[in-house]
């Protein structure tokens, strides 16, 4: 399928309207930055000595030397160390500025539903037991726990349409669209979301980066909304979660950056369905010009962060590895696009799904500190998954 449909020249105005042929490549990406459209492959991109950012400026210089208008980079990566990628070199690219007026499309993403939780939720609050077994006995600070729900539609699932469902619930989101077809698949599969979580950007020698870790569901109800946005800065247990993070990749971007700031205090930003506490934090470049240092190289330095992954991370991972009965895939890991001159932008790829054929398969995941509550942390990845749900027209899962 291709995501033409969702992009026009001028500000953009999503639509599932006039749905083309799949193009072998398809990528959408925006954000308050702007909007990146590109269809076709004019090279894969494929790390040398595991670097995902080297690979990339290599192939960015072979574009650039062949005449390729606008090369860049796109695509995503997966959330282990060593997970599959898919990145591109796309043949063409269409730029625009930020989603504006987005209107929903008439058209569902798909029809009857069925849900199958993996794991349900009695197996689930069951793991975050363990993984607080292992955080007592001073193995652990911190993991964060996913599980996954998987949609099956009557019908083929229509991503145009899931996409602009979802830029149209949250035009402020990071909202993408990435083919990740594997060898073996039945059908194309790409990986659609809309994450709050700005991973990396950089543009120039300016870098952002924006953590979230500590978050509270949105009841909708202005006076509930309040008592909970006031109960998560005050939060010990949530403040710490959020500073591990934080701390984190104030830490990372130390390396590459002077005059990096960093607020001291959280603030709470909203998502039409979350609360999460934010640091938002600046930096200059000192080399710009290292590949290290491109938007991509900032990105792999950075990845996993602790909102998704853990402390200490390697712990962590050996943690997920054990109590999530099934692979993350891409989910947490990242979605975004880099140019020639290093600049791009990159986000956490939560509030996400990969989507092959009728199947719909997304995940929602929880910080565990000392002090988690499992039913707590169950209640949380159900308003997590809300997004998604809200977007393929579904009401709550437990």
């Amino acid at each position: 399928m291709s995501l033409s449909a969702v992009v026009r020249p001028r500000p953009v105005h999503l639509s599932a309207d006039l749905l083309a042929a799949y193009l072998t490549g398809s990528f959408y990406f925006s954000s308050a930055r702007g909007t990146l459209l590109a269809d076709g492959v004019r090279a894969h991109v494929r790390a040398t000595g595991g670097s995902h950012a080297l690979a990339a400026a290599e192939a960015l210089d072979a574009a650039a030397t062949a005449g390729l208008p606008d090369p860049v980079v796109v695509g995503a990566v997966g959330f282990r160390p060593g997970a599959r990628a898919g990145l591109v070199v796309p043949a063409v690219v269409r730029r625009a500025g930020a989603p504006a007026d987005p209107r929903p499309p008439a058209v569902a993403p798909g029809t009857d539903w069925r849900v199958t939780p993996r794991p349900g939720p009695a197996a689930y609050t069951e793991g975050v037991r363990r993984a607080l077994e292992l955080i007592d006995g001073g193995e652990l600070r911190k993991v964060v726990l996913a599980r996954c729900l998987e949609l099956t539609s009557a019908s083929p699932v229509w991503v145009p349409a899931l996409l602009a469902r979802l830029v149209h619930a949250d035009p402020a989101c990071y909202a993408f669209a990435a083919d990740v077809t594997a060898p073996g698949d039945p059908a194309p599969r790409t990986l659609v979301g809309a994450s709050p979580e700005l991973l990396v950007s950089r543009r120039g020698a300016t870098v952002t980066a924006n953590p979230l870790a500590g978050s509270a569901p949105r009841s909708g109800d202005d006076a509930v909304d309040r008592e909970r946005i006031a109960a998560l800065r005050a939060s010990a247990k949530d403040l710490g979660e959020h500073a591990h993070t934080a701390d984190r990749v104030a830490e990372v971007l130390a390396g590459f950056c002077t005059d990096l700031q960093v607020p001291d205090r959280p603030e709470v930003i909203g998502t039409p369905t979350m609360w999460h506490l934010s640091t938002r934090i600046t930096g200059r470049l000192r080399d710009p010009a290292d590949p290290a240092a491109s938007a991509l190289g900032l990105a792999e330095a950075l990845h996993p962060t602790p909102a998704v992954c853990g402390v200490p991370a390697a712990g962590a991972l050996a943690a997920i590895e054990a109590l999530e009965p099934e692979d993350r895939g891409y989910y947490a890991g990242m979605a975004g696009w880099t140019g020639p001159d290093g600049d791009g932008e990159w986000a956490v790829a939560i509030r996400s799904a990969e989507v092959c054929d009728r199947t719909v398969r997304l995940f929602a995941g929880a910080g565990i500190v000392a002090g988690s509550d499992p039913g707590t942390e169950l209640a949380e990845t159900a308003a997590k998954f809300r997004t998604l749900l809200r977007a393929v027209g579904l009401t709550d899962v437990v």
